[in-house]
């Protein structure tokens, strides 16, 4: 794999001669008005809003090259092509001939975080609407030059052709100009009649590489006169280091560095297999205090009560009600991991006091912004330059990782250093997503509807990204240690822990409270969907249970207590697919239905579900699910399926069988022995995704909109299959033959 060599300047925002480049940031979203047009309160699209100036990044070079810059990140959602896309629309150029650039602190706009399904909400919007202004003033430019009116003129891939056969390119029409304009969102659109590139499907521009075996990642980055390092942890975060020996380590052939900084240690050698002996041999000579700190998992939900909690009223309306039938269930989630199939990775060098560390990180600002704390020097001697990881979707190792390789290049300087975790390390080390309880309770009304809702959920904080060296794993083993920042909760409409805690039914009296707990016994940080999959597992699974109480079918009682057209249509279209009402459960089988708009503000989806359990293995077979999705105006339509179908899969993963277990002292669960995840033989058997494409409306995050729903169709067809309900994840074997 070719890599950028450090760059050692600040990042320009710089127009050369003979060449258009359009700045602007993508930083966290805000709501979208009809079409995207409209940033919050009015301002403009997407994240124009934040930096609106048309003068940093589409770059059209005089040969008429495009370049695409964002500072959004590939994590395997596609969005690379996505984006494409919609520049290569709104420009009228050949996508294939437009070169991407992502998440580079030197090269590209800060836009915070890749996550939050907010990639085409901000950056997609955005680059909507700077293409446009483009493509409308480069118009106005070539009706200038050829003197005739803009609608005579025809434009096909940067080329405008004038009556009478006279042509010229962008890069002519810019050739020695500058153009240093403010963003207006005012630039009409092309219609959706005529697009020819985006709304089709178009082939991932990431996966040749990827199932070819080429160089796809940033564990197969290798540059010149690289040499490999290896971390040694303590057995758990409360460890203390009583002694160890590096000399004999030190001898050992290929070994060139070892480091010792408080309990932080590690190996520098000269290649991969001689570090990992180093390590381990290194590990050998160690002596660790390991004191009992850690509750255990024998009983999660009463652990996860009994820690001090703040409660954060997030709902209220209406009043308690009084009268008619009230039932309530307590719902759990356990520690559960990322996984990441490939263990994280980052390489670093240190020449003449400037810093590149190559990553897969999801925020390369945030990220610079921890290591310049860590380092003590100044960020503007740091670039951080994204390259894909085998393995994300939330806030894994990626960004601890890249500490490392910091740390040891500043140890070992003018080399590249890489790192590269360990199986083990990654399942004991990476910040966890956090242990959750959720308590619901309802009354019945007698018109058979929801006359009160009350629900509170239980849980840590679900961010920790870097932003603070604290937030780093080795700054916390240093010498002189960093202090993690306090977990806080993520503000509604977005939430943490509470994200979708809030119901998008029609509730008339509703009391929704955040017990949020600023302490957790691992470190916690973001897990696709954050607290949404444990919330919508639980509304979910209550809204069945409420069902089955008022003798309603589960669809349609859904459908009687929601009121957005939107929403009513993604639940009739799922079900109509399913063949819902026409289904008939066989010996051992159920269905099972659920919806949820991500965020309440996301991609609407709803699901059904067949399931076939056998009670005398505990084992559970996904036969077939049905999703509709509406994530307003689709781009790439296999895009959309690929999430929504990876979402279904991921999630009957954490569903059916993943959890994280430690004893008094440390994580038991360092493999895929004791980390089962998802095999082959309990993928769904059948899995349809149908698209609602909504022209002209904003678009809606989808990255994370199946998670809850597939967690809880899963589990209400199980219920169902098996005749008993079963309330605390996962809905492994052992729970499942216990279950009465």
């Amino acid at each position: 794999m070719n890599a950028p060599l450090p760059n050692p300047g600040r990042r320009r925002l710089l127009a050369a001669a003979g060449s258009l480049t359009l700045a602007f940031s993508l930083a966290p979203a805000w709501s979208q008005g009809e079409g995207g047009a409209k940033g919050k309160e009015g301002g403009l699209p997407g994240s124009l809003e934040k930096e609106p100036w048309l003068d940093a990044w589409i770059r059209i070079e005089a040969n008429n090259a495009v370049t695409v810059f964002t500072g959004k990140a590939e994590l395997g959602q596609g969005i690379k092509t996505a984006l494409l896309q919609v520049a290569a629309e709104e420009l009228q150029v050949n996508p294939g001939r437009i070169r991407l650039v992502t998440a580079d602190t030197a090269r590209t706009p800060n836009e915070g975080y890749t996550a939050g399904s907010h990639s085409m909400q901000d950056s997609g919007t955005a680059l909507r609407h700077a293409a446009a202004q483009v493509r409308f003033i480069l118009a106005g430019m070539a009706a200038q030059r050829f003197q005739v009116a803009e609608n005579a003129l025809t434009l096909r891939d940067g080329v405008f052709e004038a009556p009478g056969g006279r042509r010229v390119t962008y890069g002519e029409l810019l050739a020695g100009r500058q153009l240093h304009l403010r963003a207006d969102g005012k630039a009409p659109l092309r219609p959706r009649a005529a697009h020819t590139v985006s709304g089709k499907p178009l082939r991932r521009t990431d996966i040749p590489a990827k199932v070819t075996g080429g160089s796809a990642y940033v564990q197969d980055l290798r540059l010149p006169g690289m040499v490999h390092a290896r971390v040694v942890r303590p057995p758990s975060q409360a460890a203390q280091l009583v002694a160890v020996d590096t000399a004999g380590v030190a001898r050992q052939p290929g070994v060139l560095k070892v480091v010792r900084d408080g309990r932080y240690l590690a190996v520098i050698a000269d290649g991969e297999y001689r570090a990992v002996k180093a390590a381990t041999m290194l590990a050998r000579t160690t002596r660790w205090d390991v004191p009992a700190a850690l509750p255990g998992t024998k009983n999660v939900p009463a652990d996860v009560r009994a820690r001090p909690a703040e409660d954060m009223p997030i709902l209220e309306r209406g009043s308690a009600g009084s009268g008619g039938r009230t039932i309530s269930a307590t719902y759990t989630r356990p520690w559960q991991l990322h996984a990441s199939i490939g263990p994280s990775c980052a390489v670093a060098q240190l020449i003449g006091g400037q810093y590149t560390v190559w990553t897969h990180s999801q925020g390369v600002y945030p990220l610079r912004e921890a290591l310049a704390e860590l380092l003590g020097v100044d960020k503007e001697t740091i670039r951080c330059i994204h390259v894909e990881g085998s393995g994300c979707y939330g806030h894994n190792a990626a960004d601890d990782v890249a500490a490392d390789a910091a740390l040891l290049a500043r140890s070992y300087p003018g080399r590249p250093v890489r790192v590269q975790w360990m199986r083990e390390e990654e399942h004991a080390w990476e910040p966890f997503g956090p242990a959750m309880l959720v308590d619901a309770r309802a009354t019945l009304g007698a018109d058979g509807r929801i006359a009160d809702w009350e629900y509170a959920v239980t849980s840590p904080s679900h961010n920790n990204r870097p932003g603070k060296a604290g937030n780093l794993l080795a700054a916390t083993h240093l010498a002189k240690a960093f202090t993690p920042p306090p977990g806080k909760p993520i503000p509604q409409p977005e939430g943490g822990g509470d994200r979708n805690a809030i119901p998008y039914y029609v509730l008339p009296n509703a009391r929704v409270t955040h017990r949020f707990q600023q302490n957790a016994p691992l470190r916690t940080s973001a897990l696709r969907s954050l607290g949404a999959y444990c919330n919508v597992f639980a509304i979910e699974s209550f809204m069945d249970e409420l069902a089955l109480a008022a003798n309603a079918d589960p669809v349609a009682f859904r459908l009687r207590h929601l009121d957005d057209p939107r929403a009513i249509d993604v639940v009739k279209l799922a079900a109509d697919k399913f063949g819902w009402n026409a289904y008939r459960p066989g010996p051992r089988r159920g269905r099972g239905f659920a919806f949820a708009r991500y965020k309440n503000l996301a991609a609407y989806c709803a699901l059904a579900l067949e399931v076939e359990v056998a009670r005398e293995t505990g084992f559970v077979r996904i036969l077939r699910a049905v999703a509709a999705v509406d994530c307003g105006e689709v781009v790439n339509p296999d895009g959309v399926r690929n999430q929504i179908e990876g979402g279904i899969i991921q999630s009957a993963s954490w569903t059916l069988l993943e959890q994280v277990r430690f004893d008094e002292r440390q994580v038991q669960t360092v493999d895929w022995a004791s980390y089962p995840i998802l095999r082959f033989n309990q993928v769904p058997h059948s899995l349809e995704v149908h698209l609602m494409d909504r022209p002209g409306q904003p678009f809606l995050g989808t990255g994370e909109a199946a998670q809850g729903p597939a967690a809880a169709a899963l589990a209400n067809a199980v219920a169902q299959a098996a005749g008993v309900r079963v309330r605390d994840l996962p809905l492994d074997r052992a729970r499942m033959r216990a279950a009465k």
